[in-house]
Parts: structure tokens; C-alpha cells; sequence
């Protein structure tokens, strides 16, 4: 029995795995000091909204992790169950204070 879109703790990725809020969390971060505090991967600094752009203009994941090798097919994920979740305003990622 699969998890309703938008109901559960967990969503289907491609290869069948699933991404938790605990996952999301660790691959996702917000900053002020970094890209004027845009969500990011984790210790990058690539913003979630430039992977699914990447993403929305056909770019594959294959070929977004052969640009950005430092990248996980989990991090792409990641990116795309932020703005998921950010469209139904549903976002819980901690902002690390400026120091």
C-alpha cells in the first residue's frame, strides 16, 4: 500500500527508495550568508530553485550529476520534495543564523 501524495512521511523516488523529512532536512539548508539565504544543497552552493530549473528545461539527472559531480541523485531529489512541498507550503527547513 503506497503513501497519498501529500499525506505521508515518505515519497517515491525513482529507483523505488523513498525520501523522509529526516533526509530532506540533512540535504537542505538555508543560510543568510549564502545565495541571500535561498534553500540550497547541503554544503553547496547550488540552490534548490537552479536543480529544477535544470530539471524543468530537460536537463536529465544523469547529466546534472556529470555537471555537478559533488551532487547525489538523493540531493536532486531532495531539491524537487522542497519545492513540492514548498508549493503546498508544507517546508520545514531550519535557518542557520548569521554569525
Amino acid at each position: 500500500m503506497g503513501v497519498r501524495p501529500g499525506h505521508g512521511q515518505a515519497v517515491p523516488g525513482r529507483s523505488g527508495s523513498r525520501l523522509k523529512k529526516g533526509d530532506l532536512l540533512r540535504r537542505i539548508s538555508a543560510d543568510p550568508r549564502v545565495l541571500g539565504g535561498k534553500p540550497v544543497v547541503r554544503g553547496t552552493r547550488i540552490s534548490v530553485e537552479f536543480v529544477v530549473e535544470l530539471l524543468a528545461s530537460g536537463a536529465s539527472e544523469a547529466e546534472i550529476l556529470a555537471d555537478y559531480p559533488h551532487l547525489k541523485p538523493a540531493d536532486i531529489r531532495a531539491c524537487l520534495e522542497y519545492a513540492a512541498r514548498s508549493i503546498r507550503n508544507e517546508v520545514f527547513v531550519e535557518l542557520e543564523t548569521a554569525g
